[in-house]
């Protein structure tokens, strides 16, 4: 089985992109609470890259990795 690697683009825009709208506006989505992004899971992801990010951002925490993300904060 073959190991995908994660698209550093992304991971890069986990730690930079913020958050445009709701409770969390102006925060960066790699430092969403956990509660929030679950809540999206439970009530549906937003449409398009958002969307697919914020459920990136689950998948990592979710996972115990967000230490992946430590090295790409500025």
């Amino acid at each position: 089985m073959e190991m995908t690697q994660p698209n550093p683009e992304i991971l890069q825009q986990l730690v930079t992109m913020k958050m445009p709208f709701g409770k969390y506006k102006d925060v960066i989505l790699c430092d969403l609470p956990v509660s929030y992004l679950e809540w999206f899971q439970r009530n549906g992801f937003p449409k398009g890259k958002l969307g697919m990010m914020l459920e990136t951002m689950l998948v990592i925490k979710m996972n115990g990795l967000s230490h992946l993300l430590t090295p790409l904060k500025k």
